[in-house]
């Protein structure tokens, strides 16, 4: 996370390094017990999981994503994690 690009939203901050590899496409989520109990976590957690999934063919091979939530992403609907993800990938990507 130290390296590579970062980007900030309202409910997330996204941190992408690309390398100049063929490998695949790695995702990493950080979701900590300030987002809410164990249910809201996993919760929070899938919708990003399907977010980078439905994103996955616009980024690069060899690229890492590390998202992590920030406490207002409880209570944050589908449609504004994903327009959030789509930005900073296209951002810093």
């Amino acid at each position: 996370m130290r390296r590579g690009s970062r980007c900030a939203g309202a409910h997330t901050v996204t941190h992408v390094l690309a390398s100049s590899e063929t490998t695949a496409v790695r995702f990493g989520f950080i979701v900590s017990k300030q987002v809410g109990t164990a249910v809201v976590r996993n919760t929070v957690r899938r919708r990003l999981k399907a977010v980078c999934a439905a994103a996955l063919p616009e980024v690069r091979p060899g690229t890492d994503v590390v998202i992590r939530a920030l406490p207002a992403a409880a209570s944050a609907t589908f449609p504004q994690l994903r327009d959030e993800v789509h930005r900073c990938l296209r951002r810093a990507a």
